[in-house]
């Protein structure tokens, strides 16, 4: 054990007794060939549907996603960039500008 290394606590991951996400999806793509043939009702529009949806398809965002990290907002950045600048030209000078 080292001053400086700490361990990560081991993460958590609930898989469900009863879920086949298998037989989920093979039962949507039955009911989505059944709504093609017209054996079903057209599916009204709803906002759940296509939520996420660009998520799934990037693999970097997917696993931003998993991992819980979210970026770091522009006005931070800039507000940082601008601290280093002002330092750094005081150190250069001895003189601050505000």
């Amino acid at each position: 054990m080292g001053l400086f290394s700490v361990r990560k606590p081991r993460g958590f991951k609930h898989n469900y007794i009863y879920y086949d996400p298998r037989k989920e999806k093979l039962k949507e793509i039955d009911e989505r060939a059944k709504r093609e043939l017209g054996l079903l009702p057209p599916k009204e529009f709803s906002p759940e549907d296509i939520r996420g949806k660009f998520v799934q398809a990037t693999t970097h965002l997917k696993r931003r996603k998993e991992r819980g990290k979210k970026p770091v907002p522009y006005g931070v950045l800039i507000i940082v960039i601008v601290l280093l600048l002002l330092l750094m030209h005081y150190l250069y000078t001895g003189r601050i500008y505000l």
